[in-house]
């Protein structure tokens, strides 16, 4: 087919467009799920404590305050030693979470890590600080019976704490439902965004193949059709000249040569010998004239006169015509037809056509076989609209047509017959067509072949009424 054809052209622009549209889903595809890991990443226990972090050293920072104060009250010892554990315990923590010692440490932010930085150096001053109070020899400023009065509040203090922890525990395990939960929900986007995705890819595979069966196929094969079937005419328009010119000057002979045997034949006739040679002639120029009439015919094929006819009277009468010969060779002709069935045709010309594809029928029969003559309706395409249709079908279940001659089926002169013209299916097509239908076979070696003449369907109101148009008034 023609690259620059508008089917081919419409073809490609549709290959273009699927494959746009299926590389924009994967890109759109491969970037949501680039996201989707993203987010996941983020939602991460370590990603969500560096939002805690502030509120786990101003805590801390509470205790370790109260811790200096009581000791600087009361100068005593063990508030220092609960003042330097828990000191130390959130030394360790810091340095667990600084950036420049921990390497998957969550500040990832150069704000976050600045601070931080700043924070560490600052607790540095904090315990220096406080080392100063611890190591400054001041006397106590009140008495341990006097700070005893706060116990009962520190007590409720740090139970206070210990709910504040719970809580912040509590918390922690909320969180880490609800990023379970988050992790699942975007793994069931994943999942349905791939699906749709294929879903989508294959939808528009699926419209690209409807398209192009229903829609270019279609145009690709009636484009094939018609540039084999213009050149089939081309060729035989330009045959059938050349043939005609030919034919008309052989019959001028051939009719002088018979005038001339006829007179020869009454002066031989005393003659045996010579009788025998002139009946050898008078065949072979009987013979020459039926072979110059085909050329004629093919040619120059006379115009049908249409009339709405019944197909199956056609082949009723073309059976008639057959069974005896067909009979004679121990084949069996079978008709299968439908009588409403209503054609406009010539039934002379349509006839012949039939006869003619039975003998072909018959001729590819070895042994007993069977030929069959059936109508049938159907639906085909007539100047590029479908429309009802009849078929006349002529089948056999002989060996079929081998593919060399297949190619081959409708030149004009091609014969497989020794005595053949190769102008019987040629001359068929042309009536036919003649009648604007169409000449079509299927054929499988060893199965068989089926030729059926294809014309429009006459509805029976209209044929009524060509019918009561055509008989005169009384």
């Amino acid at each position: 087919m023609n690259m620059k054809s508008p089917s081919a052209i419409r073809l490609w622009i549709l290959i273009a467009a699927l494959f746009l549209v299926a590389g924009g889903t994967i890109y759109g595809l491969f970037s949501a799920w680039h996201r989707i890991q993203e987010v996941e990443a983020k939602l991460t226990t370590s990603q969500i404590e560096r939002f805690q972090l502030a509120s786990e050293v101003r805590r801390e920072l509470q205790s370790l305050n109260n811790f200096v104060l009581r000791y600087a009250l009361v100068r005593d010892p063990q508030q220092w030693t609960q003042f330097d554990k828990a000191s130390s315990d959130l030394n360790h923590w810091i340095d667990d979470h600084s950036p420049s010692l921990n390497p998957h440490s969550p500040l990832t932010t150069e704000a976050e890590r600045q601070l931080f930085k700043e924070l560490n150096q600052a607790y540095d001053d904090y315990l220096a600080a406080a080392g100063a109070v611890y190591s400054n020899a001041q006397p106590a400023l009140v008495t341990p019976g006097q700070l005893a009065q706060l116990d009962a509040f520190d007590a409720q203090a740090e139970r206070m704490r210990d709910l504040v922890r719970q809580l912040t525990e509590a918390h922690r395990i909320a969180q880490t439902a609800f990023l379970a939960n988050a992790t699942a929900s975007l793994a069931s986007l994943r999942g349905i965004l791939i699906a749709s995705v294929v879903l989508l890819l294959a939808l528009v595979a699926a419209m690209g193949w409807v398209i192009y069966r229903d829609t270019i196929a279609p145009l690709r094969t009636k484009l094939v059709r018609s540039q084999t079937l213009l050149e089939r005419q081309q060729k035989l328009a330009t045959l059938g000249t050349l043939a005609a010119g030919i034919a008309h000057e052989i019959r001028n002979p051939l009719t002088s040569l018979k005038a001339r045997l006829y007179t020869l034949e009454k002066h031989l006739q005393a003659v045996p010998a010579a009788r025998k040679d002139t009946d050898i002639i008078s065949a072979e120029i009987s013979r020459l004239e039926h072979i110059v009439q085909d050329v004629l015919s093919f040619a120059r094929p006379s115009d049908p006169k249409l009339e709405i006819i019944a197909a199956d009277t056609v082949i009723r009468e073309v059976q008639g015509l057959m069974s005896p010969d067909l009979e004679s060779r121990g084949l069996h002709l079978v008709v299968e037809s439908s009588p409403e069935l209503l054609i406009r045709a010539d039934s002379g010309h349509l006839k012949q056509v039939l006869v003619n594809l039975v003998r072909n029928a018959a001729e590819a029969i070895d042994g007993k076989g069977t030929v069959t003559l059936r109508t049938r309706p159907a639906r085909a395409a007539f100047g590029g609209r479908e429309t009802a249709a009849v078929i006349l079908e002529v089948a056999d279940d002989g060996k079929g047509i081998p593919p060399e001659v297949e190619k081959r089926l409708f030149d004009p002169f091609f014969s497989t017959k020794e005595t053949g013209t190769g102008l019987g299916l040629p001359i068929a097509a042309r009536i036919v067509e003649k009648h604007g239908g169409m000449l079509q076979y299927q054929t499988r070696p060893g199965h068989g072949t089926t030729f059926g003449v294809v014309l429009r369907r006459e509805i029976e109101d209209t044929a009524k009424s060509a019918n009561h148009g055509s008989n005169p008034p009384h």
